[in-house]
């Protein structure tokens, strides 16, 4: 399981980012009010979540989705009661915690909010610094203000600040942390045996009208979905970049500006290096504590600098030149890179075999970074100035247009062209659209997908409002051709369905041959089965074996030996696996182990998140309306 959450960490924070959706989207007026005379969803407390709170909820969640399924999932089916009531559940998960926070004091400070922002990569500039105009531009595509969306911040760091609690409350043991790493990095020497359906396909006999029967019982299967073409306008600050203009005058102070800028905090950056280093000079063994204080590199900071075991050619030229010359336990001069100024101590060697039986070194280094931008070179400098400029002149230039183009687009609604004489971009055609699905991706957007669909701009030709598909960017269209959904007759595609129903059949039988095999090899007899050549398999290292085949591999019980397992193939057949020895690491790197600890911990953390919210919906007066729940949106 734990080996699961390491390699799948990034799914599970998109999993858990669906689970707690709701939490981003309200103020905190919003929640500590009721429904302001408007239907409510539910009370929690004496408070309402209105009807606006929760379709807004629920709109953001299905999107979210949407995205995750590339698009694949027809809006209809994601307005579900299951979908609902999760959305619902969100949204008094967030009341309640966010009431408790707020009652045991918990605040957030201006600098911590500033902090937050600033942190955020969507407004930095090409340059990776802040852009207050990047900030601003982005809230007006959102409608927002500041005032909201920093309220909105603060209360987010708020509840993290509550739930990552319980992630740092617990100890486990090294035994613990050791045993599972163990596990995770357990290898076994398997061998397979493949009974594919295809040898089965001649054992087949298909009734006559059993492909006239599944084509009665499965007309969704066989349906071609509505579909429509459409001409549209995407308004971005990407399609009105080649209209900026920057002159010659202004690129050459911008790029002066930042040379001297550019400089200035290079010099500032390794004015601090070296008053750290100077510290470290007189107290060496501060250095993990000053990396945690003063490292600018989130990859290593929190772990006091350490870098873990690298080879050559991992890391940038000068940093790894610099490490190969050091002496275990030595701190080296201050080195610059790319990245800023780096001050690096060796804490470790090893060897590892190379290629062709030859042995290499991997050294460990911990390190402190001071970052610094990149010192440009005369040419890429003044063209990566030159693109910030247009960009920024792009920028303005959505912001003068979208209203008037929001405009045009409803009132001149018969017709794209005002529009895009405003905007001076052309209109493009589309292929075909389904209501769940557009290949280009900026017509994959739910609620574009959705205004697509509507009867006034399907049967009556109307232009689509101007819709955000993205920051920074409006989309509008309009109905080319439209095709309702079709039904295609039975003898288009009886070849088709009498093909899937004999592979069908096949992979039945041959699973259950498999099936057999695996039983009697249990039992000890000989079942005449030629093995392929035995391999060495982790968890890590899996070689050509598919997921199922793996799954089944590390599931099976090797307690003795050789051990026995098989598993129905996606695409029909079977696998049997013969175990013949299981391996384990003898000795555990303390960085592993560190992990596997940090990953049961969050474990643990998220049981008693789970436990303490249920205390708390227990202790609060909670009423839900569930005929306002289950009303549909119009």
């Amino acid at each position: 399981m734990f080996d699961f959450v390491t390699r799948h960490k990034r799914l599970i924070q998109v999993v858990l980012a669906v689970i707690f959706l709701p939490f981003a989207f309200f103020g905190i007026d919003t929640y500590f009010r009721g429904g302001g005379g408007s239907q409510t969803v539910a009370e929690v407390g004496g408070h309402g979540i209105s009807q606006q709170e929760f379709d807004q909820a629920l709109r953001q969640r299905q999107q979210l989705l949407q995205r995750l399924a590339q698009g694949r999932v027809d809006p209809a089916m994601l307005d579900n009661p299951e979908l609902r009531y999760a959305t619902l559940e969100g949204l008094v998960q967030r009341r309640l915690l966010l009431e408790r926070a707020l009652a045991g004091g918990m605040a957030v400070s201006d600098e911590q909010l500033q902090g937050a922002i600033g942190g955020m990569p969507v407004f930095n500039d090409e340059s990776g610094k802040f852009s207050i105009n990047r900030y601003d531009m982005y809230l007006k595509a959102e409608g927002m203000n500041r005032a909201a969306f920093e309220a909105r911040v603060r209360q987010d760091l708020i509840l993290r600040h509550l739930t990552d609690g319980y992630g740092d409350n617990y100890f486990v043991p090294r035994t613990v942390a050791d045993r599972l790493a163990r596990l995770a990095g357990q290898s076994r020497e398997v061998s397979t045996y493949a009974i594919p359906a295809d040898r089965y396909l001649g054992q087949v006999k298909l009734d006559a009208a059993a492909a006239k029967q599944y084509y009665d019982a499965n007309p969704g299967e066989f349906q071609v979905a509505e579909r429509v073409r459409v001409e549209y306008i995407a308004l971005s600050v990407d399609a009105l970049l080649p209209q900026a203009q920057i002159g010659r005058e202004e690129l050459e102070g911008a790029y002066q500006r930042q040379v001297v800028g550019v400089k200035k905090e290079r010099d500032e950056a390794q004015k601090r290096a070296e008053r750290i280093l100077g510290e470290l000079r007189k107290a060496p063994g501060s250095f993990e504590a000053l990396a945690r204080k003063h490292s600018q590199d989130p990859g290593s900071a929190e772990r006091g600098g350490d870098l873990g075991f690298f080879g050559k050619g991992a890391m940038a030229r000068p940093f790894e030149d610099a490490v190969f010359r050091l002496k275990e336990g030595e701190i080296g001069p201050l080195v610059a890179t790319e990245f800023g100024f780096h001050i690096i101590k060796l804490t470790g060697k090893r060897p590892v075999a190379g290629a062709k039986g030859q042995t290499a070194e991997e050294r460990r280094a911990s390190h402190i970074l001071l970052t610094a931008p990149k010192d440009p070179g005369p040419q890429a400098g003044r063209n990566e100035i030159e693109l910030e400029l247009k960009r920024q002149a792009a920028q303005k230039r959505f912001a003068e247009v979208a209203d008037n183009f929001n405009n045009l687009v409803y009132e001149q609604s018969e017709s794209l062209k005002p529009a895009a004489e405003l905007a001076k971009i052309a209109p493009r055609q589309s292929g075909w659209i389904t209501r769940g699905q557009a290949d280009d991706p900026l017509l994959n957007n739910p609620k574009l997908l959705a205004a697509i669909f509507s009867d006034d701009v399907l049967k009556n030709r109307r232009n689509t409002e101007a819709i955000d598909v993205a920051p920074n960017t409006l989309v509008a269209a309009r109905v080319l051709e439209h095709k309702p959904a079709s039904m295609p007759p039975f003898a288009e595609v009886r070849a088709a369905i009498e093909k899937k129903l004999t592979l069908r059949e096949a992979a039945r039988l041959a699973a259950q041959e498999g099936r057999s095999q695996l039983e009697q090899l249990r039992q000890g007899k000989d079942a005449r089965i030629a093995w392929g050549a035995p391999q060495t398999v982790s968890r890590s290292d899996h070689k050509d074996l598919t997921e199922p085949v793996l799954r089944a591999l590390f599931r099976a019980d090797a307690s003795k030996l050789p051990a026995y397992a098989g598993v129905e193939g996606p695409q029909g057949g079977y696998t049997l696996l013969r175990i013949a020895r299981v391996t384990e690491p003898a000795d555990v790197p303390d960085d592993r182990r560190r992990s596997m600890a940090d990953s049961l911990r969050q474990v643990l953390g998220q049981e008693q998140l789970a436990a303490y919210i249920a205390s708390l919906k227990q202790q609060a007066r909670i009423r839900i309306s569930k005929e306002a729940l289950e009303k549909k949106d119009r």
